[in-house]
């Protein structure tokens, strides 16, 4: 990420940013709310930090979300075939207004709800598993099978294809430079996966959100396309998996190396909400909004930006603005962290919010239910996180119990 001015600027410190990046990003925020940055991969873009600017930015219609209002040249960010590119953070209304009142459909709080003790048990099984261990990684075995379990069983992937759904997915969410292939492996399997799947559910629907995605149909007798159907499909086991392990993870980090807040939560289980709202905005799993384009020239705190370039809103600059939270860099359950924007904002505000975070509060409540005496076990050097701008997640987290 970014430089602010043409070279290497003195407020970023390229290594920092995985390891610190709201120390980053504090620096620019306080420089001023707009940067013009270039990014990793050498592409420009404007970088947006303060919150006010970033939410009322992420509501205007005039960015957006669609690839065809870009100037050639600039950052798109993940480049996936037409197949898997056709679903709501790629679209605009009144395209998004359609897609989303037919996923509504069949998303209902109804089918999230009844995932509630299949989610439990599937934290109490993981649990039993390394119960007796005394030591475990809780990204391997806990923050991400569970995630996928859940994933899949809501699109009715049979249990024998679910590991290979978290290997594809795993190449897509953390690629490697050194093997460009993977990810473009990962992506033709998908494909051929989604496609299987799609017809076989056609042919045989069942009681799952793919089957009611396939039937859901507007007063115009309108249905989603294949292309929507399999991008959605993706769409949902990416974000879906990605995000609540790094919810999940991230908290559980937050929350053993704050001794006091996990002692308050302990002391108070109905602070539980707190302790996952509260992560979600002091570490949440996303730094930057999905990038927007300018439909014509538009001006974010007094900055002028041509319509076409690319428009970055960090998130992580904006959980940690003084200006709407105070005392942003202290981890507190208690706060009244409402307002955050870990989980979209307005039109845009993630479809499956509900569930990750039902996922998350079941997840952190029958952890430290089970493991009273539960603890890190990290090596010297820190928790390691993966080597990502789009995500803030962990690669591994050692602990003791």
């Amino acid at each position: 990420m970014p430089s602010s001015t043409p070279g290497q600027s003195p407020l970023v410190d390229p290594a920092e940013l995985n390891t610190d990046p709201y120390a980053v990003y504090a620096r620019l925020r306080e420089a001023g709310p707009v940067h013009r940055i270039t990014g990793t991969d050498g592409l420009p873009a404007w970088l947006v930090t303060r919150y006010d600017d970033i939410r009322q930015a992420i509501a205007d219609p005039r960015l957006s979300l669609d690839k065809r209002n870009a100037t050639p040249g600039g950052y798109h960010g993940l480049s996936l075939p037409p197949a898997l590119d056709a679903n709501l953070l790629n679209m605009d209304p009144p395209d998004h207004t359609r897609i989303r009142r037919l996923i509504s459909q069949a998303f209902t709080p109804r089918r999230i709800a009844l995932l509630r003790e299949p989610i439990r048990k599937t934290a109490d099984s993981l649990l039993d598993a390394i119960a007796p261990q005394g030591r475990a990684d809780l990204i391997a075995s806990y923050a991400a099978p569970l995630p996928i379990t859940v994933i899949c069983e809501l699109l009715g992937v049979t249990p024998d294809d679910r590991q290979d759904f978290r290997s594809w997915t795993d190449a897509l969410v953390a690629p490697d430079p050194a093997r460009p292939d993977r990810a473009k492996g990962a992506v033709r399997s998908l494909l051929a996966f989604f496609t299987q799947l799609i017809a076989g559910k056609r042919a045989a629907p069942a009681d799952d959100l793919l089957s009611a995605m396939i039937a859901a149909r507007d007063d115009d007798d309108d249905r989603l396309s294949e292309d929507e159907l399999m991008s959605l499909a993706f769409l949902i086991l990416f974000a879906g998996y990605e995000n609540t392990v790094h919810l999940i993870g991230n908290a559980t980090l937050a929350l053993l190396s704050h001794p006091d807040q996990l002692a308050a939560l302990r002391a108070d289980p109905g602070r539980l909400t707190g302790a996952v709202e509260e992560p979600a905005r002091y570490d949440g799993p996303v730094p930057l909004a999905v990038r927007r384009f300018p439909t014509e020239d538009i001006t974010i705190g007094g900055v002028t930006i041509p319509a076409g370039e690319t428009v970055l809103l960090s998130l992580a600059a904006a959980h940690r603005d003084p200006r709407r939270f105070d005392d942003p860099d202290r981890l507190d359950i208690g706060r009244d962290a409402t307002g955050h924007l870990a989980l979209g904002h307005g039109i845009h505000y993630c479809l499956g919010a509900p569930l990750a975070r039902m996922e998350t509060e079941i997840a952190l409540a029958a952890l430290f239910d089970r493991f009273p005496r539960l603890a890190l076990d990290l090596p010297p050097e820190g928790p390691r996180r993966r080597p990502s701008m789009r995500s803030r997640g962990l690669l591994a987290l050692p602990v003791r119990y």
